[in-house]
């Protein structure tokens, strides 16, 4: 029976969800069960075109992306994948009627990391995180209203700010391995080889701006959703206290992270915040 390939393709996704990250798949076991599975479809398709710009470094990246590109475009129109993970995609896509265009969004963004190499003006570099970062937010939005689209263009803001936060954390907490392994820069006007902290504030302040917007739709979100994507926006709100703390030199020279203990603290505190109408 088909049922039994679709729960494995959602099994895929979830394993992938799980294997590529602890802290997204810890708040992602705080929605509610009947969108749970959604979060982690739509995590795997962004991971796994993730994955091929940016760690097959020895196969032929391009051909392989163009591959996946057409692979996903066939399960959409014909509602069926043999890859598990576009499987379960297509599934949540149309189950939520997800825009087309912000899955475009997000394949043209992966597409540039293929060739593109710096942001020198502020214009690409949030092209780059719209598609990159905000759409990814406006499809898990798309789960977390249920098909409210009075709801969906209410928080619509708030979500793609949440969106750049989270991706900018990550842009400054990789430093090292973008510019090192990738030779990839994505913050426009920052020589990374001289990263002071004049220019690190001005990059955490540009991120503080997004969280606080994003943290005003986290309140108004349906009750399903609300205590997950709390627990994510606490997650990297930490994260960034981390790199606002580091000197420079240090976050160019290694990844910083939120050690697990203090993941499970600030799950903790999350859901006392939240059990008592905090958030």
């Amino acid at each position: 029976m088909k049922t039994i390939f679709d729960e494995v393709s959602y099994d895929c996704s979830k394993l992938v969800t799980q294997s590529y990250s602890t802290s997204f798949s810890l708040a992602t076991k705080m929605l509610a069960s009947s969108i749970r599975s959604h979060i982690y479809n739509i995590y795997g398709f962004v991971r796994f075109a993730d994955e091929i710009v940016d760690t097959f470094h020895n196969y032929d990246k391009e051909t392989l992306f163009n591959d996946f590109e057409q692979a996903m475009e066939d399960a959409i129109e014909k509602k069926i994948s043999l890859n598990p993970i576009l499987n379960s995609f297509q599934h949540t896509y149309h189950e939520y009627d997800i825009p087309h265009h912000l899955v475009e969004a997000f394949m043209r963004s992966m597409r540039m990391d293929l060739t593109k190499k710096e942001y020198n003006t502020y214009e690409e570099y949030k092209e780059y995180i719209y598609g990159s970062a905000d759409v990814v937010g406006l499809m898990c939005l798309c789960v977390f209203v249920d098909g409210d689209k009075e709801k969906y263009e209410e928080l619509k803001e708030s979500a793609m700010a949440l969106g750049s936060a989270f991706q900018k954390v990550n842009f400054l907490r990789d430093l090292k391995s973008d510019y090192e392994q990738l030779n990839r820069t994505y913050f426009p006007n920052i020589d990374l080889t001289r990263l002071d902290e004049v220019s690190k504030k001005r990059i955490v302040d540009e991120i503080k701006a997004d969280f606080a917007l994003g943290y005003a739709g986290i309140a108004q979100l349906p009750d399903q959703a609300k205590f997950g994507v709390y627990t994510a926006y606490r997650y990297y709100k930490k994260l960034l206290q981390k790199l606002q703390s580091t000197p420079p030199l240090e976050i160019k020279n290694k990844r910083i992270r939120v050690p697990n203990y203090q993941k499970f603290g600030l799950l903790a505190h999350s859901y006392l915040n939240y059990k008592l109408q905090l958030v």
